[in-house]
């Protein structure tokens, strides 16, 4: 493994610039439609945003209320962004005097059975998505899959890693000494993410309704009875109140290699589960209940804050993509929506993710132990419940450390990676949001949760009282500058052509589902 300061020298000068520049991205960002009290929205998918199973920009995830705006990949962050905000103002102008729910955590809430499952058509593949989803509701309930986050990708050009490769002296073929290196950022991604989530954590209270029923130690918003918080909270959301799984806790997934990684979750999708034993396949109509009664349906239903990732082909699963091509890029899934910025994500997040995804890259990444595997879980937890004290202490290599300290190390690790990110861009951005960020973890006033609680606070807001404000903010925001007409014309052709596609695809559908379903594993 080569140190740091050697490949950092590697990428340096105006002849590698392009190789940072090429750095590439791509945001997923999901949102619930609400009605104009903040309710969940129980009208269907608008058919004028296209099909939710083909559009390649706008579709739906486990709710037909959750909407998920998905970005070309792209080099240039103002692309990504000028991308996201306008699919936020083609989206406004199709969805009446409902409003996007600008906060990961919902609000609101009825039962689960007021939370409509996403319909994808009569197609295999959508019946599979819907059953899939089914499946998820049967398992975790449906409150829990109406969370909203952002995922970020993140990739870098080939060439860099033929760069990196070629000073190594690595005989490997060109896929897996990419797909060694993006499983090294994984491991370090998974050391230090606790970093993310004090600083970009957006999730400190909830509202009441939303733990209803759950056992929990949040505690009311001062005298507001209809919010509650942890007071030094960053990201309940990446908490036990999130997306977690009582049954996933024992599954052990391996991030040291491709294969390791996926003969973990392979036993997981063929290892059955009594409690889902229980709950069926099928009901006594035939209806299925869930896709399989295993550990997880799909290689998708395991909870992890990042992924390796491969674009699959029709019908192949991610799995099998993965273990043909090798990893093509990195999802990042511990971010949450920021309720003070349109859109839920700015320019200067998205730049220290790339400063802090690029340094996990070059950074030495050593194999994951028994012992860091179960303190990494726990480091987060911390986080997620008392970051934003300045005495909390994390665990590292057998020992405590403030959490205020060990911040402070990474960030002098960052700067040489924002130095060479600023010269391949001929800018100072990168250094200034590093500067920016570490101010923030020197003073916990400045994170977004707690600047989300003070506003609360100075408008005797409850937590719904906010969130309402924030999104009557942002929909006149966006339709305060409507799409262009050739905007406008761009993805109604988009939404026509992605219906005319889910008729094809349900037209030329032979199999039983059974069939179909038995063949897809």
């Amino acid at each position: 493994m080569l140190p740091l300061a050697t490949r950092l020298a590697l990428l340096s000068g105006p002849s590698k610039a392009h190789l940072l520049t090429g750095i590439t991205r791509g945001i997923e960002k999901e949102s619930l439609r609400v009605q104009a009290n903040g309710r969940l929205a129980n009208s269907p998918h608008p058919k004028e945003l296209g099909s939710a199973l083909t559009h390649p920009s706008i579709t739906t995830d486990y709710s037909e209320a959750l909407l998920e705006f998905i970005t070309a990949p792209s080099s240039s962050i103002e692309q990504v962004l000028n991308e996201l905000n306008e699919i936020h103002r083609v989206t406004y102008q199709h969805i009446g005097d409902e409003l996007l729910w600008v906060s990961s955590m919902p609000c609101q809430l009825g039962d689960d059975s007021s939370i409509p499952i996403a319909d994808y058509g009569s197609s295999n593949i959508g019946t599979m998505k819907k059953v899939y989803r089914v499946g998820l509701g049967n398992r975790y309930g449906r409150l829990m899959q109406t969370i909203a986050g952002i995922h970020y990708n993140f990739s870098v050009p080939d060439e860099l890693w033929l760069e990196l490769q070629s000073a190594s002296n690595n005989k490997d073929s060109l896929k897996d000494f990419k797909t060694a290196g993006y499983f090294a950022l994984i491991r370090n991604f998974r050391r230090y993410s606790w970093l993310l989530l004090y600083l970009f954590g957006s999730a400190p209270a909830v509202c009441k309704s939303f733990v209803r029923g759950r056992q929990h130690d949040l505690v009311p918003v001062g005298d507001d009875s209809h919010s509650l918080h942890s007071p030094y909270a960053t990201s309940l959301r990446m908490g036990d109140l999130g997306y977690q799984s009582n049954a996933q806790s024992s599954l052990v997934v391996c991030y040291n290699s491709l294969d390791q990684y996926i003969a973990t979750l392979r036993e997981a999708l063929d290892q059955p589960y009594p409690a889902y034993d229980a709950i069926g396949l099928k009901d006594a109509d035939g209806n299925y209940r869930q896709l399989s009664t295993h550990l997880l349906q799909i290689e998708n239903e395991f909870y992890s804050a990042i992924r390796p990732k491969r674009t699959a082909g029709s019908g192949e699963t991610p799995l099998h993509a993965l273990e043909q091509g090798g990893v093509e890029y990195i999802e990042v899934r511990c971010v949450d929506l920021n309720p003070l910025v349109a859109a839920g994500i700015d320019e200067s997040t998205i730049q220290f993710l790339d400063t802090f995804l690029l340094f996990c890259l070059l950074e030495d990444s050593p194999e994951t132990n028994n012992e860091e595997y179960a303190r990494i879980p726990q480091n987060n937890i911390r986080t997620v419940y008392q970051g934003r004290d300045p005495s909390l202490h994390l665990l590292r290599d057998g020992s405590e450390v403030t959490l205020r300290d060990w911040g402070h190390e990474l960030m002098a690790s960052l700067e040489p990676i924002a130095s060479l990110l600023d010269k391949a861009h001929n800018s100072d951005t990168y250094s200034e949001v590093l500067t920016a960020m570490e101010a923030r973890l020197e003073d916990a006033s400045s994170t977004p949760a707690a600047i989300l609680l003070r506003e609360m606070a100075d408008n005797n807001e409850t937590y719904y009282g906010f969130a309402m404000r924030k999104a009557r903010e942002q929909r006149d925001h966006f339709l305060q500058w409507p799409p262009t007409k050739e905007t406008a014309d761009k993805y109604r052709d988009l939404a026509q052509q992605s219906i005319w596609q889910q008729t094809e695809i349900e037209s030329n559908d032979k199999l039983p589902f059974g069939e179909f379903l038995a063949n897809y594993r």
